[in-house]
């Protein structure tokens, strides 16, 4: 395993101290650990499932693009994970809260933040004056991942950015050139 030198350090370790130790409670414990799951793997598949089923009478084409734009994000992210192969800072770091968390991949983007904010983007552009509550639901994500350790800041950061820059370009680019495949 190659190990990625972290120009960031100084960051990760200043705001993975401030969340993981400092911010820790048993009321967050509980959240984070179960709140984290909504922008994972086997919640995303149901709910892509269930948008692309009922989705169009539900919420008309924001179903569609959010999955869409959900499937991009996903790739772009795993290419990052393999091509840098961050180790996770539980691997790295000693006396980190963990939660008995063991996860095999790497660590640099967090997977489940680019899903959040890829969700959170597509569904802030359909639905505007709600986008403050999709943002505040996929930064909750996003803390939950360094909260619960298995994410350092700036994978968080960078998770954010690609479901962010996904969401908006799949929005403007391409989802009128494939919707007529829908």
């Amino acid at each position: 395993m190659v190990k990625m030198k972290n120009p960031f350090k100084a960051f990760d370790d200043y705001f993975m101290d401030a969340i993981n130790k400092k911010l820790k409670s048993r009321a967050g414990d509980v959240f984070f650990y179960h709140y984290t799951h909504i922008a994972g793997p086997k919640f995303l598949v149901v709910l892509s499932v269930v948008m692309l089923v009922f989705g169009k009478r539900w919420i008309g084409h924001a179903a569609h693009e959010s999955v869409l734009a959900l499937v991009i994000s996903t790739i772009v992210a795993q290419i990052l994970k393999r091509a840098v192969s961050r180790s996770r800072p539980y691997w790295v770091t000693k006396n980190l809260n963990t939660y008995g968390i063991d996860l095999r991949d790497y660590s640099f983007p967090s997977g489940h933040t680019t899903a959040a904010f890829t969700v959170a983007t597509t569904f802030s552009l359909y639905f505007p004056k709600l986008a403050a509550i999709f943002i505040i639901l996929a930064l909750l994500v996003a803390i939950s991942r360094t909260y619960l350790a298995v994410h350092y800041p700036t994978d968080v950061l960078a998770g954010m950015i690609i479901g962010v820059v996904v969401g908006y370009v799949v929005h403007i680019y391409v989802y009128g050139a494939v919707a007529k495949w829908f």
